[in-house]
């Protein structure tokens, strides 16, 4: 989780990057909030990112001292402490529709806090509540979607299938049913993520091509556009990728240093 403060007003117009985790971006001001845009349906307020949101945009004035709490959650995890999680891929819904009455209490707990750390610590305790009431997910699913991660989205569904000691259809129904993804869609997602990054941090296009594990420049072309809509040049300038890297450092650790400016940094 980071935490994000606005320093003076201004007008937000940004586009979301897809990330393979859930997002949960908390709403903590006390104007209108930020307007969330997905496919024509539009959410104020604390909202729920799924899985591969597609053309979603940030918008809305922003006041001095607005400040919003932004959570990513891994898949797995997020099964196991959202109703319905699987639902969620490709939209975005508002905290309260998934939560019901303990959105708005959790929003006032984290309002009250005096501190980033407190506000932490509160969103963990309501985060750990959840996840302690639901039930986990197969493991198998767990260690698929772990061996994804580390591979950087490079592995084959057969090979996955084999190392969980399941049949291909087998993984295939199951990672879809509990992740709302296919394995093979899942593993792309991985994949897409490593590469923007690097295009973030100004690598070259054929350099990520190759890094990232894509055919040719074309086919990381093809990926970029289907998961953003834009070229990865436009991708590459994307303020959405260049916080994530001072959001949080240590998940990038073994990028280059990106050359981006930006105005927000996380208050924590």
């Amino acid at each position: 989780m980071a935490g994000f403060g606005q320093r003076a007003p201004a007008l937000a117009d940004i586009a979301m990057v897809a990330h393979p985790s859930v997002t949960l971006l908390v709403d903590l001001s006390e104007g209108n909030g930020l307007v969330y845009d997905v496919h024509g349906r539009r959410e104020r307020g604390s909202v729920v990112v799924g899985l591969i949101p597609g053309d979603l945009r940030v918008s809305g004035r922003t006041a001095e001292g607005d400040q919003c709490l932004q959570i990513r959650l891994s898949p797995v995890v997020a099964a196991a402490m959202l109703s319905a999680s699987t639902e969620l891929v490709g939209t975005v819904v508002s905290l309260e529709d998934v939560w019901g009455h303990d959105a708005g209490r959790a929003e006032d707990r984290l309002r009250a806090a005096t501190s980033w750390d407190e506000r932490f610590t509160i969103a963990a305790d309501v985060l750990g509540r959840r996840l302690d009431a639901r039930p986990p997910l197969d493991p198998e699913i767990a260690a698929a979607w772990g061996r994804m991660l580390t591979s950087r989205g490079r592995v084959r569904v057969d090979g996955l299938a084999n190392e969980v000691g399941w049949s291909r259809k087998r993984l295939w129904s199951r990672f879809r049913s509990q992740i709302g993804l296919t394995p093979k869609r899942a593993a792309q997602l991985v994949r897409f993520d490593h590469a923007a990054h690097l295009l973030a941090a100004g690598e070259a296009t054929a350099r990520v091509a190759a890094a990232s594990g894509y055919a040719d420049q074309s086919h990381l072309h093809r990926e970029v556009k289907a998961f953003t809509g834009v070229t990865p040049t436009a991708l590459a300038a994307a303020p959405w990728l260049a916080i994530d890297g001072v959001a949080w450092p240590t998940s990038f650790a073994d990028l280059p240093p990106s050359p981006s400016a930006f105005r927000q940094v996380p208050a924590k």
